[in-house]
């Protein structure tokens, strides 16, 4: 019978791209919207990774790579990995894929089987859901507690594993909330992990952008055991303001990583060679621009917080990332022009249309109490923002 697959009807389309889309739309009517929405930073990649991918264009390093990308790269991977995780890989244990993405789909794809159940803590990234759908997989949400910083709740998820528990997700700093999560939880996750026989994949594309004094943990250090369960994803989007260059690897089991680098040569082959050398120029050259970013985004998450909380939202100030998300569910009873608020979308969507402010609703997320707000932008823009909706606020009845 002709038709789409069972994969594709069960695939919701992202969230927050849809939004974009609509965004874009306003902005191509002349409507300016400060966009709260994009998960990017609003910096320009270092000159010195702009600089080593010219000259890898110049010198002709244009052509195929293996799929798993050059020796060079995975090999400076292995040292970034020891250097600031403490844990210690080869190269043949190394995939380096199209962002952090394609890493994550490709660990999933290779390990769970169909009706295999995969624990997701939320708050949660718009696409672990449907990379489990698609795979065949069945996600198994567990709420992390606000009240406690979205913090991960273990004996939550201890109470969600079943026989069928093929894999937990988890990702620290977290995307939406900002949470990090500490040395002790990880430790007692995996010792659930190795009791229960299950894997962990650990995406920390965030783990540079931390605050307060806060320590990224890398779950994989604590012993070769739990290494030998875990599946470390981590990309160059974030620390270098590398989003379009579409980035990222993974780090797990050399049994697996072949067969991930096997499924990526029959799917997209090598992410872009000349990519690949900015890369190595990133993990290996001066780290200073990744230090003023992290001082300007301080500075924005500090002032969110404290005016989101100003204008009476509940928002706890985040740890890392450069997300915040405040509880909205005190504006589901008002209306706007007639129209109750109702949930989190309707409140994004007011937002949007009477402070012409692009947030991302957390349903999204599994979060339907609140928005994520992100402070990759400028202070001026956040000010600017906030001040359209504190107005838009006084609206609603």
């Amino acid at each position: 019978m002709l038709g789409i697959s069972e994969r594709a009807a069960n695939m919701q389309p992202s969230a927050t791209l849809q939004l974009t889309a609509k965004v874009s739309e306003m902005t191509h009517a002349g409507i300016e919207v400060i966009k709260f929405n994009i998960g990017e930073p609003d910096f320009d990649t270092p000159v010195n990774i702009r600089n080593a991918c010219k000259k890898a264009l110049d010198d002709g390093k244009t052509r195929y790579t293996p799929a798993p990308g050059i020796v060079e790269l995975r090999r400076a991977i292995c040292d970034k990995l020891e250097r600031d995780n403490n844990v210690r890989y080869g190269v043949s244990e190394i995939s380096f894929g199209t962002g952090a993405k394609q890493p994550i789909f490709n660990t999933l794809f290779m390990t769970v089987n169909p009706g295999d159940e995969v624990i997701i803590p939320t708050p949660c990234w718009v696409s672990y859901v449907d990379m489990v759908k698609l795979c065949g997989g069945v996600p198994v949400l567990v709420s992390c507690k606000e009240e406690d910083g979205f913090s991960l709740d273990i004996d939550a998820i201890a109470a969600a594993v079943t026989d069928k528990t093929k894999a937990i997700i988890i990702n620290t700093p977290n995307n939406p909330s900002g949470a990090v999560y500490d040395e002790a939880s990880l430790r007692q996750l995996a010792e659930l992990a190795l009791t229960c026989r299950f894997y962990i994949i650990s995406d920390e594309v965030y783990e540079k952008l931390i605050y307060d004094g806060e320590k990224h943990f890398c779950i994989a250090s604590i012993s070769e055991e739990v290494k030998a369960l875990s599946f470390i994803v981590n990309g160059f989007s974030k620390a270098y303001a590398m989003t379009g260059w579409r980035a990222g690897y993974v780090a797990g089991p050399a049994d697996i990583i072949g067969k991930i680098n096997g499924f990526q040569g029959h799917s997209t082959s090598n992410a872009s060679t000349p990519v690949q050398w900015a890369c190595i120029e990133a993990l290996n050259g001066p780290q200073d621009s990744l230090k003023t970013m992290l001082v300007q985004f301080d500075e924005r998450r500090k002032y969110l917080s404290r005016r989101l909380n100003e204008m009476g939202f509940s928002c706890k100030t985040p740890k890392g990332a450069f997300y915040v998300m405040p509880n909205i569910s005190a504006l589901f009873e008002k209306s706007y022009k007639g129209k109750k608020l109702a949930d989190s979308a309707g409140t994004a969507e007011f937002m949007l249309e009477a402070a012409h402010i692009a947030v991302v609703p957390g349903e999204a997320f599994a979060s339907p109490n609140n928005v994520r707000f992100a402070y990759s932008n400028s202070l001026s823009n956040i000010e600017k923002g906030l001040g359209q909706l504190d107005a838009a606020l006084k609206q609603l009845d």
